[in-house]
């Protein structure tokens, strides 16, 4: 007999709770602090987490690129597994805007994107048919989204024409740096990425060099709380099922005091800059922003390379 949903998530709530005595969220700075004392429920939302690591190694998981790569098939479905993304998109480009607005450096000129973990190209598309847009480049680790998403490119002429969308099966620690730092992005995105590498801080440095000065950083990811835990792996995965399951590992949660905390030491970066957009998706109405919901859910993010 299938598991009733209360009772699936009646033992997602059990296991959380055993381990979360036990994991550690992903860590930012590349010194970890030490602590005296043991990690409890309530600290492990209010500290860095530590999670060791070798700076040298990839920041792929293998085991995120078997769950996207099984999903491949449904990604442009937009009542199939990838739904939310279909969703969020325009929120995605809203948010950009905002971070554009009265910018003197970006404004009124064409714009080179580089978007980070592509998938199938849901953002990727939509971000090359903008009027403003010069050239897309989209990486992915993952090769079968990525065949789904050079098939779906090839169903729009105007995405066919050279140098418009370009799709690269690689990780941004093999994406070849900019000759100069003129060189790199206007507009780097990370859209649903961060909560699924293993490692944040060693992998935001390694895109960092890709925006160009005066450039922007523009990303969505899931603060580490009771709250998104709720959401997102019990009441979206274990019982509504509209994430398919396995999706999200909420020890990977990063919050968003600790991507502030990141680049105001950030040589390059204006801390000053950085801005947040809480959002929440509401079934049959789609996602909407929530004033301060950047503190407990799903959040945007971007900052400013200092030009």
């Amino acid at each position: 007999m299938r598991p009733q949903p209360a009772a699936r998530a009646m033992r997602s709530v059990q296991r959380c709770l055993r381990q979360t005595h036990q994991i550690q969220p992903p860590i930012l700075s590349q010194t970890p602090r030490v602590s005296s004392t043991a990690p409890t429920p309530t600290r492990a939302f209010t500290t860095t987490l530590r999670r060791s690591h070798n700076p040298s190694a990839s920041t792929v998981d293998p085991t995120e690129v078997s769950h996207f790569n099984a999903l491949a098939s449904s990604w442009w479905d937009p009542h199939g597994s990838s739904r939310l993304l279909h969703l969020m998109n325009p929120l995605r480009h809203d948010f950009i805007s905002s971070c554009r607005f009265n910018d003197p450096i970006t404004a009124g000129q064409k714009l080179r994107y580089l978007d980070i973990g592509c998938g199938g190209g849901i953002f990727a598309e939509s971000a090359a048919r903008l009027p403003d847009t010069h050239s897309v480049t989209a990486i992915d680790p993952t090769p079968g989204v990525l065949k789904i998403a050079e098939a779906h490119k090839r169903r729009d002429p105007a995405l066919m024409q050279p140098g418009k969308l370009t799709y690269l099966n690689t990780s941004i620690e093999d994406l070849a740096l900019p000759a100069t730092p003129s060189d790199g992005y206007d507009i780097v995105t990370l859209f649903e990425v961060l909560e699924h590498v293993n490692a944040p801080g060693p992998f935001i440095s390694k895109l960092l060099p890709h925006v160009k000065p005066g450039g922007w950083l523009v990303m969505s990811t899931i603060a580490r709380t009771w709250t998104s835990w709720l959401v997102t792996n019990v009441m979206a995965e274990d019982v509504l099922g509209i994430v398919p399951k396995g999706t999200h590992e909420w020890a990977k949660y990063v919050n968003e005091d600790e991507l502030r905390g990141y680049f105001a030491k950030e040589p390059g970066w204006d801390g000053a800059s950085a801005r947040s957009l809480g959002v929440m998706y509401v079934p049959g109405f789609g996602w909407k922003e929530v004033r301060g919901g950047e503190d407990w859910g799903n959040y945007f993010f971007a900052v400013k390379r200092l030009g």
